[in-house]
């Protein structure tokens, strides 16, 4: 490339950057307005977890709104909050009194091994269904019908069933966390599940139109088999839906490990979120939620980068305003 075709490319890739970081700080704002909406007085909150119920005085509860600047103007809070985040000071748990990053760190290892396993599960599916489903009408009804129910059933009723079949009935898999590989991968497939559905049905629409051109006429005519034709010439055009559709599919794997870490009992992240939720502990939802729309919009920023790597005719295509 020369310095002045790159210029279009740098122009985008600072474009997408900007995008996501203003995407970022608007749901941080939106987050901490609305956990601060919510009618529950965090000085009461970090009272009732340091000691005894009992000894909270008025005296007490404005000592700690003043340490916490619980007693400052909300958009001044707010202010305060962000400083500290921008320095990679997260809070302290009002719960457990520990600070948010301390306790987001240790529960991040189990929720990355699960998202890890469940995302690669999810695409070895998808890609196989959808690659091999596309351009068989037979095949594909099959195939949409079985995609249409997983994507509609809810992730702990998968959970459910994968345990009665694989645990109860057959003993393959343990039920609860043991910390090996065996305990990971029904919760795992508890995720991948759902995910790879509309995965394989949007790769295979889109497969679906690419083999319908005249260039998979001629692949064909060349003396290429089906299946050879679809992964050389077929997946290169079809892709970039699908990767449209797997950006918003892995971004919101969090809210699908809070429900399966709880169904299984492993510790991690979406554990540590319903926690907090149920004991109103803000500063830590706020953390979880700050980690999870940054892991969104990483993953979409991503896909937006391997866009430029499939299709060169976005290198030189200038961002819309």
């Amino acid at each position: 490339m020369t310095p002045a075709s790159l210029r279009p490319l740098s122009r985008r890739v600072l474009h997408r950057v900007g995008l996501s970081a203003l995407t970022v700080l608007g749901a941080i704002t939106a987050a901490f307005f609305a956990l601060r909406l919510v009618p529950v007085d965090p000085a009461f909150v970090i009272a009732g977890a340091g000691g005894d119920a009992v000894a909270i005085t008025a005296e007490v509860l404005a000592a700690i709104r003043k340490e916490y600047h619980l007693d400052e103007p909300l958009v001044m809070q707010y202010l305060f909050y962000l400083s500290r985040l921008v320095q990679g000071d997260m809070g302290m748990s009002y719960v457990q009194e520990q600070p948010v990053a301390s306790l987001i760190a240790e529960q991040a290892r189990p929720t990355l091994a699960l998202a890890s396993l469940a995302c690669g599960l999810a695409v070895l599916l998808s890609l196989a269904v959808g690659i091999l489903s596309a351009g068989r009408r037979r095949t594909s009804a099959i195939a949409g019908a079985v995609e249409l129910v997983l994507a509609s059933t809810p992730v702990f009723w998968i959970g459910f069933l994968l345990m009665l079949l694989f645990t109860v009935h057959w003993q393959l898999f343990p039920l609860l966390d043991t910390g090996g590989l065996r305990s990971l991968i029904l919760p795992a497939l508890t995720i991948a599940l759902p995910t790879a559905a509309p995965l394989a049905q949007v790769l295979r629409r889109s497969m679906d139109d690419v083999l319908e051109q005249p260039f998979i006429t001629t692949a064909r005519a060349r003396g290429l088999s089906v299946l050879a034709t679809k992964l050389r010439h077929g997946l290169r055009h079809a892709v970039i839906p699908y990767l449209t559709m797997a950006g918003y599919s892995f971004g919101a794997l969090l809210g699908g490990a809070a429900i399966t870490e709880t169904l299984f009992g492993r510790p991690g992240l979406g554990r540590l979120l319903v926690n907090a939720v149920t004991r109103q502990d803000m500063p830590l939802v706020l953390g979880l939620v700050s980690l999870a729309t940054l892991a969104f919009v990483v993953m979409n920023l991503l896909i937006d980068f391997a866009y430029l790597l499939i299709d060169h005719r976005l290198q030189t295509e200038s961002p819309q305003p």
